[in-house]
């Protein structure tokens, strides 16, 4: 359902990713870590079609999300990091608007809206203001637009960050009851995410793909059996001298 060849971004003559390849299948939930500045986000802008790639393909259910953009985002529900909202708006109207430039109307677009709100948990804020909201709240906002078309390919970029440990763990489930019927990448600096919702792990260093495997396996590759240890060992070493999972 994703599937990624060759992805490649330079800026100047900086290289932010580098010949990323990889696929994910319905029923998958893929963890995408990586340091500050290894390209996770700028991988997850090309794949959802913010941002042009230098080279390389990146498909959603088959469409190219360059040359097909507008079938691609139809199948993708895309959190950004910071996502964008209209501050002044109350959380309903905004997701009353992103229903509406979605082609929805009428009766339809009232159901997508509740089942939104009711998925992120939002129906005891609806009726207030974006901007009076805590960073937590803001963030199921982002969370409840991208779920509002029941797209079969998500993009989640930190999708708990900001939220209480109560609010985490209602995502979390949330993840886990859809990832079934659908290709789930998650973008997270919290490692013990990886193992609570994740079925697959890729590790992002320098732009390039350091390793690609079950979490399970991962933690097998250093002494302690602990992620964190495997990623500090992958991320920190020098790219000729890599683990290869």
């Amino acid at each position: 359902m994703i599937d990624i060849q060759g992805l490649t971004k330079r800026f100047g003559l900086f290289t932010a990713v580098d010949d990323v390849s990889f696929q994910v299948a319905r029923g998958e939930v893929l963890g995408f870590l990586g340091p500050n500045g290894a390209g996770k986000s700028t991988t997850m802008r090309m794949l959802a079609g913010f941002m042009t790639p230098t080279a390389g393909t990146a498909r959603i259910c088959g469409h190219d999300v360059q040359t097909d953009s507008v079938a691609a985002r139809r199948c993708l529900g895309f959190l950004p990091e910071g996502a964008p909202n209209y501050p002044e708006m109350t959380v309903e109207a905004f997701l009353r608007f992103v229903a509406r430039v979605r082609g929805y109307r009428g009766g339809e677009l009232g159901d997508r809206v509740a089942r939104a709100l009711h998925l992120t948990t939002l129906e005891g804020v609806r009726q207030q203001p974006i901007e009076t909201l805590s960073k937590g709240f803001k963030r199921r906002v982002g969370l409840a637009q991208s779920l509002l078309h029941d797209p079969p390919v998500l993009i989640l970029d930190e999708p708990t960050d900001g939220l209480d440990p109560n609010q985490k763990h209602e995502v979390r489930a949330l993840i886990h009851r859809m990832a079934p019927t659908k290709a789930i990448v998650i973008s997270t600096h919290i490692l013990e995410e990886v193992d609570a919702v994740c079925t697959r792990a890729i590790i992002i260093a320098g732009g390039r793909v350091v390793a690609d495997d079950k979490p399970g396996a991962l933690e097998k590759l250093h002494p302690s059996g602990r992620l964190e240890d495997v990623f500090r060992q992958i991320t920190q070493t020098p790219p000729s001298s890599r683990i290869a999972a």
